[in-house]
C-alpha cells in the first residue's frame, strides 16, 4: 500500500519540481539607456545581484518587485534569490540606445552625449574615453 501511494505522489512531486525550476527560467530584458523596466517576481527576493552595475542598476521596490534602470550600453545579468538561496529570477539585461532623441558627438577619443528635442543640448551623462567608443551604438557618428 505504501508503495502505491509513493507511486501516485511521484508524478505530482516531479511536476511541482519542474514548475519551481521553470519559475527561475532565464529571460532577456531589453532596456533603453536612462529608462527603467519593471520585473515582477514569482516569489519573495532576499538578495538581488547585478553582474555589472555600470550597465544596469536595480531598485528593489518590495520583495516581489524590481525596477531595472539602463545605466550604460552593454549586456549584464540580474539574479534574484529567495531566503534559502533558490533562484527566483535570472535574466540577461541588454541596455541599448533606443529610439529617444539623443546623439553622441565624438572629437577624437572625447565623446559628448546630446539630448535632442526641438534643439540639442549636452546631456548630464558623462561620456568620454576609448572604452566608451567600443560600446557606442551604431547610430553614433564620429566627427572630425
Amino acid at each position: 500500500m505504501a508503495g502505491s501511494i509513493a507511486a501516485l505522489l511521484r508524478p505530482a512531486l516531479l511536476a511541482g519540481l519542474l514548475l519551481v525550476a521553470g519559475a527561475a527560467q532565464a529571460q532577456t530584458l531589453n532596456v533603453e539607456i536612462d529608462r527603467s523596466a519593471r520585473i515582477g517576481l514569482t516569489g519573495s527576493a532576499a538578495s538581488v545581484i547585478v553582474g555589472n552595475p555600470a550597465i544596469a542598476d536595480v531598485t528593489v521596490v518590495d520583495a516581489n518587485t524590481l525596477f531595472v534602470t539602463g545605466k550604460g550600453y552593454g549586456v549584464t545579468e540580474v539574479v534574484a534569490v529567495d531566503g534559502v538561496g533558490r533562484t527566483i529570477f535570472q535574466g540577461e539585461i541588454v541596455v541599448t540606445g533606443g529610439s529617444t532623441g539623443s546623439v553622441r558627438v565624438w572629437r577624437g577619443a572625447q565623446a559628448t552625449e546630446m539630448a535632442c528635442a526641438a534643439s540639442c543640448a549636452p546631456s548630464i551623462r558623462n561620456v568620454s574615453g576609448p572604452a566608451t567608443a567600443a560600446a557606442a551604438p551604431a547610430a553614433s557618428a564620429p566627427t572630425p
